[in-house]
């Protein structure tokens, strides 16, 4: 009875658990249904519902409107085009920005290495350059040569210098020649200068002339002699082919001296300013006269030691080179800005006003020594610039004074101009 009882309660206890079993099937089961049930019951919020629902209502805005259909497309596609021009030139730049330092890096550093090894290459090529261009300058400093004779003679205390002749002077003209002179002077006072005649048209000019200064050999020593080659121009200012200058004091004068030395290249210095004078024209034709009024000059050049002058004025009126007449001022003492309101008459018949010259020369007067010349100018026949315009002005002006500041010149110079024939 006992195994019976013991064989019977597993079965017992075994059955049970085929109900548990079913119940716990049911409830899963049920449990399965409610989960669909809350699914029905309260739907998830789905992205697509989104988007149909505004496109919807964009759409009902849209007809709302009276602006037509293509319209609105028209201006979606513009938009959408804009936009996408937009995204390209941003991402273009970012782009070019990341890619261009690399490029930059390697131009900068290959320059680097190039010009590291074009120094060595521009040094040696500047030396060469350099050589080259003393080379050059060198054969352009060949101007020609001019031989000389220096001779004192201590009875008469004289220093006589001697201009024999030139060679290989430079072409100054459009011909490939020149026509040579001679300048001499001392310095420091350039009180007396002297010329050579001209040659013309000679690069090997043959001069022969001898020139004497009058000095004391105790002054002669702090004095330098200057020999200037010039090419004369008949109208406009000559050219200095080239010069030589010579200190007295390293010069022998016990015996006479001949040599031949090297033209150099002069100072290129500016023209000396030797002032302005006034001066009123008037001409009466029917009279035949003509008045020359010497009215001021101002800033003159220092002729005398104190830093002044004693300036006065001569007036010439000459033809074809012979004086016809001349007269002059008063002196006016250590002054630079002298005034005269001096006035001078001479017969000029009206048939020779126009072949007539009237020159005027300011001079320092020295009461020991010879009168130096300041400057000079000229009006009338031949004259050109200022001097042929108050010339002119007077023509047309009969018997009215016309003035004029004419600027003073070297007298050379102006002596020139009045020997050119006028074109």
């Amino acid at each position: 009875m006992r195994l019976v009882s013991v064989g019977v309660r597993p079965r017992r206890a075994a059955e049970p658990s085929e109900p548990e079993a079913g119940e716990a099937t049911e409830p899963a089961h049920h449990e399965h249904i409610h989960p669909e049930h809350h699914e029905h019951s309260h739907p998830e919020h789905h992205p697509g519902h989104d988007y149909n629902h505004m496109k919807d209502k964009f759409m009902n805005e849209i007809s709302r409107l009276s602006i037509p259909m293509w319209a609105v497309a028209a201006i979606v596609v513009l938009v959408l085009v804009l936009v996408a021009c937009f995204i390209f030139c941003v991402f273009k730049k970012c782009f070019a920005k990341k890619k261009k330092p690399k490029k930059v890096r390697e131009g900068k550093t290959g320059r680097r290495r190039k010009t590291k090894e074009g120094e060595g290459e521009a040094g040696e090529k500047e030396g060469e350059v350099k050589k080259e261009g003393e080379e050059e300058e060198k054969e352009q400093e060949k101007l020609g040569k001019l031989e000389f004779s220096l001779d004192y003679n201590f009875t008469d205390c004289q220093l006589i210098v001697g201009i024999l002749q030139a060679q290989d002077l430079a072409a100054m003209d459009m011909g490939g020649t020149s026509d040579p002179y001679v300048k001499v002077f001392l310095l420091p006072d350039k009180k007396k200068k002297y010329e050579t005649k001209v040659q013309r048209k000679n690069l090997c000019p043959v001069f022969n002339e001898t020139f004497i200064f009058k000095i004391p050999y105790a002054e002669l020593g702090g004095k330098t002699l200057v020999l200037q080659v010039f090419d004369f121009d008949r109208f406009s200012k000559h050219d200095e082919i080239g010069e030589i200058k010579i200190p007295m004091n390293s010069v022998d004068l016990g015996q006479p001296m001949q040599q031949w030395r090297d033209l150099e290249s002069g100072e290129k210095e500016e023209q000396e300013k030797l002032g302005d004078v006034c001066i009123s024209l008037r001409y009466v034709p029917t009279a035949g006269k003509l008045t020359v009024n010497i009215m001021e000059a101002k800033n003159l050049k220092k002729m005398d030691v104190g830093g002044l002058s004693d300036p006065y004025v001569k007036i010439v009126l000459q033809q074809n080179g012979k004086r016809i007449k001349k007269k002059k001022t008063t002196v006016k003492k250590n002054t630079l800005n002298p005034y005269f309101n001096e006035s001078f008459s001479f017969d000029v018949p009206f048939e020779q006003i126009q072949k007539v010259q009237v020159v005027i020369t300011v001079y320092d007067y020295d009461k020991l020594g010879s009168n130096d010349p300041i400057g000079k100018t000229f009006m009338g026949y031949g004259a050109t610039g200022v001097g042929l315009r108050h010339w002119s002005d007077m023509l047309a002006n009969p018997r009215r004074p016309v003035a004029q500041w004419h600027t003073l010149l070297p007298e050379e110079e102006v002596d020139a101009a009045l020997k050119a024939k006028p074109r």
